[in-house]
């Protein structure tokens, strides 16, 4: 009887399990390594722009640069006299009612088809072309020539003392009357007969606050000629605004219903419309005085009660 030893014994696979494994390892080490993708990327300064895609040949979304933005209109008259830039939230009848100009003489003035597209930043010309800042036309004025003494008949030019006598009696002569402008000589006349619930501020209020009852007549406070008509300009409700001269305009808001139109002349206590409260908490018009664009006190102008 043979002895024999306990021998390990391979188990069935064992083997061929231990040869696949090594086969492997060594088909891995005779393959070439495999590598992430490497994008080469230039520098900033010489990297090519991306190509131009989409309908209207840009990169959709993309901004448009300053240098391909147009030039604002008007923007070469920025600061000047006689010129406006408009601001956030303006219309052009804002721009001519704060200027104290018919907003359809803007609009011509400023070569605007549309008055309903003016941009932020654009420069309107807001006096007529020829006037100075004031507003006032420039004519010029006509030279008197050189004026030179000469003798009456042969007679000597008059001495020192009795020059110095019609100098005196020219001082003495009362200087002339200084002749009124006719722009600020217009005959006022109350806008409507109630009492004023709020006085003129210039912080607070532009113009009266004068109530009454819806329906009440509203009335031209001077002769001219409408410049607006309508709903268009906002906190004012239905506005009329009446061109009296080159220096003065008045506007009556709030108003419940208008019985004028743009361009219609009008005269002193000729009925316009009628009080409301459009745009507005209460029944009341809103009247307004401006001098070249700026609100004044309407008391200061309008007659005694």
């Amino acid at each position: 009887m043979s002895s024999s030893h306990p021998s390990k014994m391979t188990r069935p696979g064992t083997t061929w399990l231990a040869a696949t494994a090594l086969l492997a390892l060594l088909a891995g080490c005779a393959s070439p390594t495999h590598r992430a993708p490497v994008e080469e990327r230039k520098p900033a300064a010489t990297r090519p722009a991306p190509a131009a895609t989409g309908a209207a040949g840009t990169v959709p979304g993309a901004a448009p640069t300053e240098a391909a933005k147009p030039p604002t209109p008007g923007a070469e008259n920025a600061g000047k006299p006689g010129y406006y830039t408009v601001r956030p939230g303006d219309t052009l009848i804002r721009v001519a009612l704060e200027n104290g100009q018919n907003w359809r003489d803007v609009a011509r003035w400023n070569a605007i088809d549309n008055p309903n597209l003016i941009e932020v930043g654009q420069v309107l010309r807001v006096q007529p072309p020829g006037a100075d800042a004031s507003g006032a036309t420039v004519r010029p004025v006509a030279s008197a020539g050189r004026v030179e003494a000469r003798p009456l008949d042969g007679k000597p030019a008059a001495t020192a003392p009795a020059a110095a006598s019609a100098a005196s009696a020219a001082a003495a002569a009362p200087a002339p009357a200084v002749a009124r402008d006719p722009e600020e000589d217009l005959n006022w006349a109350w806008p409507a007969a109630g009492p004023v619930a709020t006085p003129f501020d210039d912080n607070k209020s532009k113009g009266l606050a004068i109530t009454g009852k819806a329906g009440d007549p509203v009335l031209a406070a001077a002769d001219g000629r409408v410049v607006y008509a309508g709903a268009g300009l906002r906190g004012y409700g239905n506005l009329v605004i009446v061109k009296h001269n080159a220096t003065y305009l008045t506007a009556y808001a709030h108003n419940q219903s208008l019985l004028v139109k743009e361009d219609q002349a009008v005269r002193r206590g000729q009925k316009i419309a009628e009080m409301g409260s459009s745009d507005a908490d209460r029944v009341q018009l809103h009247f307004e005085i401006r001098r070249q664009g700026k609100p004044i006190d309407p008391a200061r102008l309008l007659p005694a009660r």
